[in-house]
């Protein structure tokens, strides 16, 4: 078994929640180390693209 199998992904289709790779990439988001992790995806996901959102308004580029 790979450690890929171990891993939890979210599928925002179903909104189920998996370990291991039970669907294709395009409905896929992961993989997370727990299923608390995986079922928390969206909310991960939000987070992470205000942290960018917010560096790229800090960057100096002129």
């Amino acid at each position: 078994m790979s450690d890929a199998d171990q891993k939890w992904f979210f599928d925002p289709a179903t909104k189920e929640v998996s370990q291991g790779k039970t669907s294709g990439w395009e409905n896929r988001m992961g993989p997370y180390d727990t299923r608390e992790e995986a079922e928390n995806a969206i909310e991960i996901a939000q987070a992470r693209n205000e942290a960018a959102d917010a560096a790229d308004e800090e960057d100096d580029w002129k």
